[in-house]
C-alpha cells in the first residue's frame, strides 16, 4: 500500500544561477545564435583575465583540492561509495582537425574546456577506477551537442570502467539525443554531424544501465537499477526531444505510472530509492527555472515523497550546489559540470535518505599530466589555467554589456573583474569564501547603482544572496 508521508516545510537556502542557462537562454532569443566571447583556448597560449585590480581579493581565487575525511571501505563487503558526474560533455576527435572552426567553437563553449576534454575525462576514469566505487551514475549531456559519433567514444572508455569491475549507468541530457546542434569541425568549416536518436541512445549505453535495468519504462529512456547493497537507482529521462532537443525538461505522463508502479514495488520489498535526473528537481535557479527545473516538478516532487524517496541527484545547471524542498522530504543535490573548472565530480555514501554523505572531488588534470609526462604546459598547471580560463569567459561576457556604457574604463574592469571571479566560485560550490569581499568591495557598489534590471546584475546578486554555505558538502544527519 502506498506510503503518504505528513508532509511539512524545510528550509531552503537562497539559490544560484546556473552557467549552462545563460548561453541557452540567449540560443532560445537569437534561435541558435551563439554568444561570441573572445578568449584563447589554443594549446600553449595564456588567458587575459583582464588587468589586476586593488581589490582583489588577497588570497589566491584559484579554488584549492578539497581534503576528504577518511572513508570507510567496506560496508557489509560493498563499497559504501557512489560516484556521480555530470554534463561530461565528450566530443569524438574524428569530428575535428582542431583547425579555426574548432578553435573558435572551443573559445565560445559557455566554460566547457572542449580543447581538455579528451585529458578531462580519461584522468576521471582513472581516478573512478582508483577508488572503486559500487557504481559510477552519470547524469546526462554525456556528449557536447549529441554527435552519434561521440556517444560511441565515450562508450569506448565507459568500457574500461566495467572490465575494472565498476557499474555505469548512464541517462541523457538535453545535449544528447535528436540534438540539431551536432557538427564536425574541419578547417574553418563547421558542417552538420550525425545526430543520435533515442532508440541509438539505449543500444549504445546498453551496457551502461539499459541492458542491465531491473525495470525500463516504455513512454521515455527511463529505467530502474539495482546496487550490490540493494539501493535502487530510480534513473529518469527528463529531456524532450521529440523531432528535435529542447533545453527544458519534463517527465511524461506514462512515466509517471510507471514511476507509480516501481516505487510500490520498492516500497513493498523495503528498498531504499535514489531518484536521478538531468534536470533539477527544485528551483535551484530563481532566473533560469523554465530551463533548469523540470516542468510540474511538484508532481514529481510529491509523487516522489510519498513513497519514501528523500534524495534526488541531477545535473544540468553547471553549478555545484543543493537545496531542500520546501514542502516534501527531498533533499537536491546538484552536481556540477566535468567538463567545466575545478572538473569536479561526487562522491556519495548513502544508507538512506536520512542518512548520508556528499562530498566533491576535483579531477588531478596535473598529475594525470605528469604520470604520462605530457608536455602540455596548460596541463601541468591545470587548476591556474583552467581557473584563468573560465574567469576570462565571466570576465568578456560582463565586458561586452558594459562597454560603451556611461562608465570610466577602469570602472568597467574592475566590474568584469569582480563578476568574474565571483563567477569562477560560485562554479565551484565556494562562493561563501569571498563573499563579505564581494559585498564590500568598490566594484560591487558600482554593479548596483549600474542597472538592477541587468541579468548580470541579478546573477551577481544572486550569487551574493546564495553564499550562505559550502556546496561541496552535504552531510545528513
Amino acid at each position: 500500500m502506498k506510503k503518504i508521508w505528513i508532509l511539512f516545510g524545510v528550509w531552503a537556502g537562497a539559490v544560484l544561477l546556473g552557467g549552462c542557462s545563460y548561453s541557452d537562454q540567449q540560443d532560445a532569443a537569437a534561435e541558435g545564435a551563439d554568444i561570441i566571447i573572445e578568449t584563447q583556448t589554443d594549446t600553449g597560449a595564456e588567458t587575459d583575465p583582464g588587468p589586476s585590480s586593488p581589490w582583489l581579493p588577497p588570497e589566491e581565487t584559484t579554488i584549492a583540492p578539497l581534503k576528504l575525511p577518511e572513508l570507510p571501505t567496506e560496508t557489509d563487503t560493498v563499497n559504501p561509495e557512489i560516484v556521480i558526474a555530470s554534463d561530461i560533455h565528450y566530443l569524438a576527435k574524428e569530428l575535428t582537425d582542431f583547425g579555426n572552426a574548432f578553435s573558435e567553437m572551443a573559445r565560445n563553449e559557455d566554460g566547457k574546456m572542449v580543447s581538455y576534454v579528451w585529458e578531462i575525462t580519461d584522468a576521471f576514469l582513472g581516478e573512478v577506477i582508483a577508488r572503486r566505487p559500487q557504481v559510477l551514475i552519470l547524469s546526462g549531456d554525456l556528449t557536447l551537442n549529441g554527435e552519434y559519433v561521440s556517444h560511441e567514444a565515450l562508450a569506448l572508455q565507459l568500457k574500461r570502467v566495467e572490465e575494472a569491475g565498476i557499474p555505469v549507468v548512464v541517462i541523457p541530457g538535453n545535449h544528447d539525443i535528436n540534438n540539431s546542434k551536432a557538427s564536425v569541425y574541419k578547417g574553418s568549416s563547421v558542417v552538420p554531424g550525425e545526430t543520435t536518436s533515442p532508440e541509438q541512445f539505449a543500444r549504445i549505453y546498453e551496457d551502461f544501465g539499459y541492458s542491465e535495468a531491473m525495470s525500463r519504462d516504455p513512454y521515455s529512456l527511463s529505467y530502474i537499477y539495482e546496487l550490490r547493497d540493494g539501493t535502487w537507482l530510480l534513473m529518469l529521462d527528463s529531456c524532450q526531444y521529440e523531432g528535435s532537443a529542447l533545453v527544458g525538461g519534463m517527465i511524461r505522463t506514462g512515466t509517471y505510472e510507471w514511476i507509480d508502479t516501481e516505487l510500490e514495488k520498492a516500497w513493498n520489498d523495503d528498498r531504499r530509492v535514489i531518484a536521478v535526473s538531468h534536470h533539477n528537481l527544485l528551483d535551484e535557479s530563481r532566473i533560469y527555472e523554465d530551463d533548469c527545473t523540470i516542468e510540474h516538478s511538484e508532481d514529481l516532487q510529491e509523487k516522489l515523497s510519498s513513497w519514501g524517496v528523500g534524495l534526488f541527484l541531477s545535473g544540468h545547471l553547471h553549478v555545484q550546489h543543493y537545496k531542500e524542498s520546501e514542502e516534501y522530504f527531498i533533499d537536491e543535490i546538484v552536481t556540477s559540470a566535468l567538463s567545466i573548472f575545478p572538473c569536479q565530480y561526487g562522491v556519495l555514501q548513502f544508507f538512506g535518505p536520512d542518512h548520508y554523505y556528499y562530498q566533491t572531488r576535483k579531477t588531478n588534470i596535473t598529475a594525470w599530466a605528469e604520470e604520462r609526462n605530457n608536455p602540455d604546459r596548460n596541463l601541468h598547471n591545470f587548476d591556474e589555467y583552467a581557473n584563468e580560463f573560465l574567469k576570462d569567459v565571466f570576465y568578456r561576457e560582463a565586458m561586452k554589456e558594459l562597454e560603451g556604457k556611461e562608465l570610466r574604463p577602469e570602472q568597467i574592469r574592475n566590474m568584469a573583474d569582480l563578476y568574474g571571479t565571483a563567477n569562477v566560485h560560485a562554479v565551484a560550490g565556494s562562493a561563501y569564501k569571498i563573499q563579505d569581499f564581494i559585498i564590500d568591495s568598490e566594484a560591487y557598489k558600482q554593479w548596483q547603482e549600474y542597472d538592477h534590471s541587468s541579468i548580470l546584475c541579478m546573477y551577481l546578486n544572486e550569487i551574493v544572496e546564495d553564499a550562505v554555505v559550502d556546496y561541496n558538502e552535504k552531510r545528513k544527519p
